[in-house]
């Protein structure tokens, strides 16, 4: 499970769609910025979200609240 913004916080452009593919591309050894730019994610507000995104949703789970 994957929660990245669906839109950039700065600017409003709706991003949330390339971050899969730009995740896999970067992990199967892409450069970045070549992926970003073939992405057409021009702005550097933009770019910024894709890249510092971290997954804690796996992390979150082992807290999660059991109700009685």
């Amino acid at each position: 499970m994957v929660i990245i913004p669906i839109r950039c916080f700065t600017c409003g452009k709706p991003i949330g769609h390339l971050y899969e593919e730009f995740r896999k591309r970067v992990e199967m050894g892409e450069d970045p910025k070549k992926v970003l730019d073939e992405l057409n994610v021009k702005r550097y507000c933009c770019r910024r979200m894709l890249i510092s995104h971290v997954e804690l949703i796996d992390e979150l789970l082992k807290f999660k609240r059991i109700s009685a």
